[in-house]
């Protein structure tokens, strides 16, 4: 597993692997505290933390199937959107094996007889999973297709 220190440092490692998977990648920045989704109390027109830090959050979207979007938030956590399907807490530095498990198709949704429903499971390094609810009218023609 990588270290990615900076919100900058794991858009560089997903550049890379958009590339290593030729996919087209969209990045924006949000860079203040004033700027920030989780700074809503900084107070208007002041963009440091009370540290002095000038926190930095990323927005990356990927072409192609499945749908994948990143944000990437300051406090080294990300939150990973796969065909809808949300997945808080990411550690920053899980960012891009998670990734990998999606474009490489190890990803799989699991399906639940009683009570009725799915789990997106993407298998991490180090014998862990990530395991997110699907709800059943957010089944895309991507996901019915990994339903084991």
């Amino acid at each position: 597993m990588n270290q990615l220190p900076t919100t900058q440092a794991a858009v560089t490692a997903l550049r890379a692997l958009a590339e290593t998977y030729a996919r087209e990648i969209e990045v924006s920045h949000d860079i203040g505290a004033d700027q920030t989704s989780r700074r809503t109390a900084a107070g208007v027109g002041v963009t440091t933390d009370a540290d002095g830090s000038l926190p930095h959050e990323a927005h990356v979207e990927f072409g192609g199937r499945p749908r994948v979007r990143v944000r990437l938030y300051p406090e080294d956590d990300a939150l990973i959107d796969v065909e809808g399907v949300e997945c808080p807490d990411v550690p920053r530095d899980d960012v891009p094996a998670f990734l990998r498990s999606v474009f490489e198709d190890r990803a799989w949704v699991k399906a639940r007889r009683f009570p009725p429903g799915y789990f997106l499971i993407v298998p991490m390094p180090g014998d862990r999973t990530h395991k997110e609810f699907i709800p059943r009218l957010l089944l895309t023609p991507w996901l019915s297709a990994r339903v084991r």
